[in-house]
């Protein structure tokens, strides 16, 4: 019975993902180039799940995989999963943060497929532990690469992805505070106000989530997770993605009332766009 709950539970997941993929026909044009098999690059925006290497946000469940079934005792191997839903590399719903607002079941196919700039702060973070992007940070970016679309999903790259699996990565002081970069609540309000990331678009960062590791408001979390924006969190490899002309696909499960899904995140890289 266990086993035929979890190959079911797989199946799901895997009808989740290909009508993200079969919904994608409608989104490229909002995503950049159209999609063209063979030639259209994906790379992984995601973290592996190793219990080993993978840090758990402060009070969230311990993350364990347990080998449940092996080949040699059981005919085929299979694991166990325990796992909160933020729990590594993943994306949120608007109900995440805000009662209400959309969960994981109530989204569709095509919010999980957003075209995506990357602001590069790997500089200004590593000299300062809790900075903020600011909206002249924005607007000096635009300056050299041009406004961002509407709907964009924005991400932040703050090269904490390189501190992953290690106890740099929480940054805590003695005090038991977060000390990570993040976006500030007032350029989460301009991209709002301004359409950047409109009704349908989000944020992203190689940090544990969107807010200042210091606020704890989580006053930029409150303010992307509404209508259908979506907030990626905990994105590696990103040395990878470009910094303009690509899209963020999502996948993981659509778990009922779900909060958002650890995920392996997709970048979406079309011909000609080269990093």
């Amino acid at each position: 019975m266990q086993r035929r709950h979890l190959l079911t539970a797989a199946a799901s997941g895997a009808v989740a993902g290909a009508a993200g993929l079969a919904g994608s026909a409608a989104a490229a044009g909002s995503g950049g180039a159209a999609l063209k098999p063979g030639k259209t690059r994906l790379i992984s925006l995601s973290h592996v799940n190793d219990p080993a290497r993978t840090n758990i946000y402060p009070g969230d469940p311990a993350f364990e995989l347990e080998t449940i079934a092996t080949i040699e005792e059981d005919g085929y191997y299979l694991q166990y999963v325990r796992e909160g839903e933020a729990t590594g590399t993943h994306w949120g719903a608007p109900g995440h943060f805000n009662a209400g607002e959309p969960l994981a079941d109530d989204l569709d196919p095509n919010d999980l497929f957003l075209p995506a700039v990357k602001i590069d702060v790997r500089d200004k973070c590593a000299r300062d532990a809790d900075y903020a992007l600011t909206v002249d940070d924005v607007r000096q970016w635009e300056r050299r690469h041009g406004r961002i679309p509407d709907e964009s999903m924005i991400i932040m790259w703050t090269g904490w992805e390189y501190k992953w699996g290690t106890d740099a990565f929480p940054n805590l002081d003695a005090d038991g505070v977060l000390h990570q970069p993040g976006f500030a609540p007032e350029t989460v309000q301009w991209f709002i106000d301004t359409g950047r990331i409109g009704r349908n678009g989000g944020t992203g960062i190689d940090t544990f989530g969107p807010d200042l590791g210091t606020d704890p408001e989580f006053r930029a979390s409150l303010l992307v997770y509404r209508r259908h924006r979506i907030s990626l969190e905990i994105l590696a490899n990103l040395a990878q993605f470009p910094t303009t002309g690509a899209s963020i696909l999502c996948g993981g499960f659509i778990n009922a009332k779900g909060s958002g899904s650890t995920a392996l995140i997709y970048g979406v890289i079309p011909p000609g766009v080269h990093v």
